[in-house]
Parts: structure tokens; sequence; C-alpha cells
């Protein structure tokens, strides 16, 4: 299938999370605490943690950061609590908009969220007001210049769902979020390692909007990215390259 172009995205996406390294070693932390308290420390039994320390791992955290944190999840350290909170609401443009977040304390949260969406020219929706436009996928990407019938064959032989090659070459393997470390396992065995994968939401169909309205959605979406409980954002829209440089 084609498909448009993320490449540019992804790697100026790849260079902010660099550069906001201090949240991301906080977001991983959490994560790893939560998924370690919801199903164990044992990354074999426990999906979600092994998915979170391959997180923790491609963002080079030190082991023994890692290992303190699934302990804490696992009640064999003392630590915060964290629960998990998802806000939905709609940007500028009527673009629809995810948020997921881990939290101590929900009514310092939906406060920060619900500003920065007012702030921004956005508003915060009940629950399930967008959330049934989006599905989670894992998403493996390589760069142009990879062999697409090779790509295409390991994927779909390893379980992949489908597989978009971009007008620039680009291409994206998709995969359920249950199968995705299987497939990202099996692919790297016979010599295909994406040049970037993760487990996402994506929306079932892009926000047409004008270049001046998506900039509008992109700094509120940043405004969001930015929040201390946030783990991710999800929306609709592709957003400008300026955004994320």
């Amino acid at each position: 299938m084609a498909g448009h172009s993320k490449w540019a995205n992804i790697q100026h996406r790849k260079k902010a999370q660099d550069a906001k390294r201090g949240k991301l070693f906080t977001r991983l932390i959490r994560e790893l605490t939560v998924a370690a308290r919801m199903g164990g420390s044992d990354q074999d039994s426990n999906p979600r943690l092994r998915l979170a320390v391959e997180k923790a791992l491609a963002g080079n955290m030190p082991k023994d950061t890692m290992e303190r944190a699934i302990k804490r999840g696992a009640g064999e350290l003392e630590g915060v609590n964290y629960e998990e909170v998802r806000y939905e609401g709609y940007g500028p443009g009527g673009a629809a908009i995810m948020v997921d977040c881990l939290t101590d304390n929900r009514n310092r949260t939906v406060a920060d969220v619900r500003h920065a969406f007012n702030k921004h020219g956005g508003n915060l929706g009940a629950d399930g007001s967008v959330s049934y436009m989006f599905h989670k996928f894992g998403v493996l990407s390589f760069a142009p210049g990879a062999k697409e019938e090779h790509v295409m064959h390991v994927a779909l032989d390893s379980g992949a769902d489908d597989v978009i090659v971009a007008d620039d070459g680009s291409i994206e393997v998709l995969t359920s979020a249950d199968d995705y470390a299987t497939v990202v396992s099996l692919m790297v065995s016979a010599g295909f390692e994406p040049d970037d994968s993760m487990v996402e939401m994506r929306a079932d169909n892009q926000a047409d909007l004008d270049p001046e309205t998506a900039e509008q959605v992109a700094s509120l979406i940043e405004a969001l990215d930015e929040l201390d409980d946030t783990q991710e954002v999800s929306s609709n829209v592709v957003l400008p390259l300026t955004d994320i440089e």
C-alpha cells in the first residue's frame, strides 16, 4: 500500500526526544513502575513490562534505574503509586486529541490538561468523545532505501497486519499491539532491524487542516506533551515539521 511519508517527522521526533532526555526518563520510569505493578516483574509473563523495558533500553536508560523502577512497581521498594488517566478533547479545526497520563494527583493533572486546551484554542471533552477514532498499533519504520519486497515478505511472514510504502520509499510495518514484540524480534532475527519502532495510538482517518490551523494544533500538542504527567499525546493530524524542530 502507498502512504503519506512520515519519515522526516520521525527523525525530528527522535531529535526532540534526545533534547528532552530528562522528561523521557521520567516517562519511562513511570511506565516501568505501572507495568510492573499491574502485571508483575517477570517480563516473560508481562508483555507491557517487556515493551516498557525495550523502550527504556532504546532510551539508553541505565540498568539499575530500570531495576529500581520495576521493583517499586512490584512492591519490593517503596515508591509513589501512579494511576492511568486518559483525557480527550478537540483542538483548533476540530482536531481530535487524546492525552494519556500517569499521575499521583488527578486534580492537578486534569487542571493542567484543561488549561493547555483552553490556552491553545481547544476544549476538553467527555470520556469517549474522540477515543473511538483511535486504535493501538505497533509501528516499525524503515528509512528510504530499504528493500521493499524483502521487508514486506519478512513482515507478513512474521505476523504483521500491513505494510505501507510512502512516496519517498520509507516503509511502515503495522502490527497489532499484542503481536508487536514478536514481529520486531522475528524481523531483527531475519536481518531487518527497524530504524524506529513503537506502539502508538493512531486515528482511523487523518483530519485535513490548512497549514495555519495545523500549526495551532501543533502548539497545543506541544503544550500537552510538556506537562509533567503526560505519557503520550495522540492526534488525527499529521503535524508540520516546524513544531518539533
